[in-house]
């Protein structure tokens, strides 16, 4: 068994405020965090939790992380927006186009996301939360696809995208150019290992299929800070 994608994990300067705007957005129910956070569990079968943990680490250009979410209708979509807005959230221009059908807004600490239009049939078969876009090569979605254990369900001109075979949001990495990386990442991946005395094996063969080490000073018991083959940092787990 792989390990699993236990979280999307948020830094934040203000985790109670921002989980509420997403639990807002979401509709998705906010639980105390064991890590002096915020957790929200999942509606739907979107198959992970996020999570809003302390963080003094400033934002730094735009995040290579961005969530897509999904229209039924263009009554829906503005719906989407007007509710994001009376929430806390605002527009932002990142040089998108208006024939692009999608709006691109940001939460109260400026983390970008966009809400897509009706009729996108590469999401058509997904939740509210339709991807997790990402700015990635090639090489980083092989990576996940094999860190996961989910499948590419595309691969064109250096594009790719992984979904879990249960369903939920796809995970896409747009290819080249890839911008450089700014600073530490606001937005990251919390994974699970099967088990307390697996994740040792599992830390190895993710180190194997390409990720790299993070010296944060950490002790054994806890978390394993890994980076990814584009740099991007993410955690493995003390299974609880």
């Amino acid at each position: 068994m792989t390990c699993q994608l236990f979280a999307v994990c948020f830094g934040s300067s203000e985790p109670q405020v921002l989980a509420r705007f997403w639990s807002g957005v979401l509709d998705w129910e906010m639980v105390d965090d064991p890590d002096d956070g915020v957790t929200l569990l999942p509606s739907d079968d979107t198959g992970f939790r996020i999570r809003f943990l302390p963080s003094q680490e400033p934002k730094a250009g735009q995040n290579r992380m961005h969530f897509d979410l999904t229209s039924t209708s263009l009554e829906d979509q503005q719906q989407t927006v007007s509710r994001v807005l009376e929430l806390g959230g605002r527009h932002i221009d990142i040089g998108q186009l208006p024939e692009e059908g999608h709006v691109v807004l940001a939460d109260p600490e400026g983390n970008e996301f966009c809400v897509v239009g009706p009729g996108n049939s590469f999401l058509a078969d997904c939740g509210f939360i339709g991807a997790l876009a990402c700015d990635g090569s090639q090489e980083v979605g092989y990576f996940w696809s094999e860190a996961l254990g989910w499948p590419l369900v595309w691969d064109q001109d250096q594009e790719t995208a992984i979904r879990s075979p249960h369903g939920g949001p796809k995970i896409t990495w747009g290819g080249p150019p890839v911008a450089p990386k700014t600073g530490k990442d606001r937005l990251s991946f919390d994974l699970a290992p099967p088990a307390r005395g697996d994740r040792p094996a599992e830390v190895d063969r993710l180190l194997s299929l390409g990720a790299k080490r993070i010296d944060t000073g950490q002790g054994e018991d806890s978390r394993v800070e890994l980076a990814d083959p584009d740099g991007n940092e993410f955690t493995v787990l003390t299974p609880r």
